[in-house]
Order: C-alpha cells, then structure tokens, then sequence
C-alpha cells in the first residue's frame, strides 16, 4: 500500500464524484488515498481511463510511491497538454 494522488482539470461532475467516493478531496480536483492497494488504484485508474473519451479539455494525472521508478514515484496521464515522463539522472521529468 502507498500513497495515491489523482490531480484533475476540468473534468465532470462524473468523474469528480467518482473520485470523492474513493479518495478524500483536499482541494478543488485534488485527491488522496494514504493506503491504497495496488490493485484498487488500478482499478480506479482502468475506470477513468475508461471514461476519459467522454471528457472534453481535461486532464487527470495519477501520482503513488513506487522505490522502483525515477525519483521514487510514477505517474500516469490522460488529457491535455500531453506529456512524456521521463527518467533524467535519477529523477522523474515531464516533457512536452
């Protein structure tokens, strides 16, 4: 179990109450789960990614521990602007 945070822009009110039924809200579109199994955060990610077709201009991006990847976290994205992570040195980057 780790750390989970999804940050969302301009998504639906679907998706937001998606969200707040699975992860505390501490911000406008930002959401954490402190323990969350590997296996719930992807399925939480499999539904949004699912329903992002619908979404118009948005952007949703997923952040949770991992000592394995660059920087000790890893991320995915859907939306726009889109973005590449990449590893540089050790450390986590975007690019776009």
């Amino acid at each position: 179990m780790s750390m989970t945070v999804v940050v969302t822009r301009n998504v639906s009110d679907r998706v937001r109450g998606f969200l707040a039924s699975s992860m505390l809200e501490l911000a406008p579109g930002v959401y954490t789960a402190p323990r969350i199994t590997p296996a719930v955060r992807d399925r939480i990610w499999r539904v949004l990614s699912d329903w992002f077709p619908n979404e118009a201009d948005a952007s949703i991006v997923i952040l949770w521990a991992d000592s394995a990847k660059p920087g000790g976290q890893a991320a995915a994205t859907l939306g726009l602007p889109p973005i590449t992570l990449v590893d540089i040195d050790g450390m986590l980057a975007t690019l776009r």
